[in-house]
């Protein structure tokens, strides 16, 4: 069983064909996926996909959408934390994070905003119990920063492309990294060299879906020029990149999806009562029956 742990299902881009690429990700053997919500104006529809799917959901503000939002949304935020206590399919806080490779946002004023917002959904996520899945674009010592100010219950840094030392510093903090598509390029060097020199216990999968294609889906800006569509990437593609994680670190036994697994159920227990309580009630009935 394959988690996907980071996926935009509700994107516009699978309104068309959400049904039936969903299914084909479970065909390929992907049993769970992780839709994170980006802006308040999403949170209903991932929730509703979620729920739709079986798969299981997060909320919160990205740091791309922090400039238009206001900030009655951190309130409604929490009012709608509150009011999902009880859903098992809430596991995190997130999209979350900080972005300082876009330039419109490394002006100060919103530098300024996407921390006042970050701080805010880390105390929303410890206040409500939840850990969080973190955007990390050139900003992971700063989300450091924020994580030693406001201990969470950890949770994935998404994408992760940092040093050795900032990646230690998350574990340490209780995350697990997030690799997926880019890890496929041979030029990544060094998100290569993260992915074979991490301990396996401190990964999880994703795709980012529908964006961060895998080298076999991308298409150059040449390529796109001549008429050649970028490769939309979906859940299905997760398996073929855990392969590419395989043969990238020699020695990786035929357990990588059940030890990946245990890291996802290790950072995002919530995405497991459903499963578990089914289990238990399942076995209480069979102890029951004469």
């Amino acid at each position: 069983m394959w988690i996907d742990t980071h996926c935009h299902l509700d994107a516009a881009e699978f309104d068309a064909d959400r049904d039936a690429m969903r299914q084909r990700a479970r065909q390929a053997g992907v049993a769970l996926c992780v839709i994170p919500a980006v802006e308040r104006a999403n949170w209903t529809k991932v929730r509703d996909v979620a729920h739709r799917h079986g798969d299981v959901y997060a909320l919160g503000i990205h740091p791309l959408y922090v400039p238009q939002a206001q900030d009655d949304d951190l309130q409604a935020l929490d009012d709608l934390l509150s009011a999902s206590k009880d859903d098992p399919r809430l596991v995190a806080v997130g999209e979350i994070g900080l972005d300082y490779f876009v330039p419109a946002l490394c002006e100060p004023a919103q530098r300024e905003k996407q921390w006042r917002f970050y701080t805010a959904q880390l105390k929303l996520a410890r206040q409500h119990g939840l850990p969080v899945i973190l955007h990390v674009r050139r900003s992971a010592d700063m989300l450091l920063k924020g994580l030693r100010q406001t201990q969470v219950q950890g949770g994935i840094a998404h994408a992760f492309n940092g040093s050795l030392q900032q990646a230690q510093t998350f574990i340490d903090l209780g995350f697990v990294l997030g690799f997926g598509g880019a890890m496929t390029f041979e030029r990544a060097t060094q998100l290569r060299h993260l992915a074979t020199t991490l301990p396996l216990s401190a990964m999880v999968l994703e795709t980012d879906a529908p964006d961060i294609p895998p080298q076999w889906l991308y298409r150059t800006a040449q390529q796109r020029a001549l008429g050649q569509a970028q490769g939309r990437n979906e859940p299905a593609e997760l398996p073929r990149m855990a392969q590419a994680m395989v043969q990238l670190r020699a020695g990786l036994t035929s357990d990588v999806a059940k030890r990946l697994h245990q890291n996802v159920r290790r950072v995002l227990p919530r995405a497991f009562e459903l499963s578990d309580n089914r289990a238990h009630d399942a076995q209480i009935q069979v102890q029951s029956t004469p």
